[in-house]
């Protein structure tokens, strides 16, 4: 019997240890899809996807005038829109879980330091997404929609498509969950050693152009979405540059911190 090559010994006991990184990222995946099913499934139950989709209306109703309500523009609008929503309330409620699973598949690979580094931001980025995500919907949807119908004329009856909300919603969601995220991008870039606290420091006056830059990109033409927007980015900069210097000092590499001290 001929002898097996060098080439096949090198390979010799590679293809279990990926077979395995496969299948635990498959459970990983399944144990995340069954999560949100759960949360579908509950959400389903109580409140329901007509009360969800009331409740998310509720800001822009109660700036309405009297006896004016939205109105659906497609047959299945009526049905396939409060699901929709009921599925983005269920990711949202999931998503703490889905992030712990892959937290989970991440971690086992991870030095103690890198643990100590990619733990908080995992938890501080989702705390934060569902902190921008309350800001936009408790304060910032109550002044658009106010400032809004200030300047809508009285012969003008406002009836907005429920369709068309829910895209102006998820955008808005996504806009101000994103921003609030500033502080991470900023505590990633320090940590990975991409640009220098100093210059973080040096370059805050062409952030403040550039979170207006961004509000005027991505929230409606209203100077108060805009403002609402822009001054949180600004505020969560600095907080970003001082988390930084605190984050980068606590997670440093063991071999770093020697090499450190005299």
């Amino acid at each position: 019997m001929a002898e097996d090559s060098p080439k096949d010994d090198e390979l010799a006991g590679t293809e279990q240890p990926f077979v395995q990184h496969l299948m635990e990222l498959r459970d990983r995946l399944v144990k995340a899809m069954i999560a949100i099913a759960v949360a579908a499934i509950a959400l389903s139950l109580y409140p329901g996807p007509a009360e969800l989709y009331d409740l998310m209306a509720a800001p822009l109703v109660a700036h309405l005038p009297k006896g004016a309500t939205l109105i659906a523009t497609s047959v299945i609008s009526p049905f396939m829109v409060p699901l929709k929503i009921m599925m983005v309330a269920a990711l949202l409620l999931a998503l703490p879980f889905v992030l712990w699973q892959v937290w989970a598949f991440v971690a086992p690979g991870l030095y103690m330091h890198e643990k100590k580094l990619v733990l908080p931001l995992v938890i501080s980025s989702t705390v934060l997404f569902f902190i921008g995500v309350a800001f936009c919907y408790f304060f910032v949807f109550g002044q658009v929609f106010k400032f809004i119908q200030s300047f809508a004329p009285k012969s003008i009856t406002a009836a907005p498509d429920i369709e068309a909300y829910l895209g102006f919603v998820i955008n808005m969601f996504i806009a101000f969950g994103m921003a609030f995220e500033v502080p991470i991008v900023v505590i990633v870039l320090a940590r990975m050693n991409i640009v220098t606290i100093q210059k973080l420091k040096d370059f805050r006056g062409y952030f403040v152009v550039l979170a207006f830059i961004i509000a005027a990109i991505v929230t409606p033409p209203d100077v108060v979405s805009q403002l609402a927007l822009a001054i949180p980015m600004c505020l969560l900069y600095e907080i970003g540059i001082w988390a930084a210097q605190v984050f980068i000092k606590h997670t440093q590499a063991p071999d770093a911190e020697t090499a450190g001290t005299p």
